[in-house]
């Protein structure tokens, strides 16, 4: 995986491979960051990266002068290579081993990025659930963004708050914001 832009741009990273993830398309994850580009400036912003996998996303937030990250997990080893990954860069990134659902409806904080890059074998419920709880809990922020990455073979068209979606290969972002 390769940091797309910002301070570490170019930096090629490698994760253990016997963690369970598939890790965002440098392809996609450049046209996500063009979207999020138009519209946020990255400085200030508070992030969370849900089922953040090896950290990717993460890391580019981070690159990009994010400084206020929560990454959530379910595996520990996961958690443990963002950890390094994250003293190693220097990065602010808070690394957290958690059932997502769980985590979702215990966490108070609020942000202004939510990105959630489910396993895609997920069920069609258990994508929602993950927009459901979040804006039920109230964990976005009022002009904050919430992105769903998941298979042309899943819909969320039909969630409340989904604003839009674009396609990139076989992988879709699904986002949605306050009304």
């Amino acid at each position: 995986m390769r940091i797309i832009s910002g301070k570490y741009k170019g930096r090629r990273l490698t994760a253990p491979k016997n963690l369970p993830v598939r890790p965002t398309t440098d392809m996609s994850k450049e046209a996500l960051f063009n979207i999020l580009n138009n519209h946020f400036n990255f400085e200030g912003l508070k992030v969370l990266d849900l089922f953040s996998g090896t950290g990717n996303l993460s890391y580019e937030f981070a690159s990009r002068g994010v400084d206020n990250i929560t990454a959530v997990d379910g595996d520990f080893g996961c958690v443990k290579y963002i950890k390094k990954t994250t003293e190693e860069l220097d990065f602010n990134i808070s690394a957290i081993k958690s059932d997502v659902y769980k985590f979702l409806e215990r966490n108070k904080s609020t942000y202004d990025i939510i990105v959630a890059d489910p396993p895609y074998d997920f069920t069609e419920k258990q994508f929602e659930d993950v927009a459901v709880l979040a804006f039920k809990n109230n964990l976005l922020n009022e002009e904050g963004m919430m992105i769903i990455e998941h298979s042309k073979h899943t819909s969320l068209e039909h969630v409340e708050n989904w604003s839009f979606s674009k396609k990139y290969g076989g992988s879709i972002f699904s986002f949605f914001e306050l009304e």
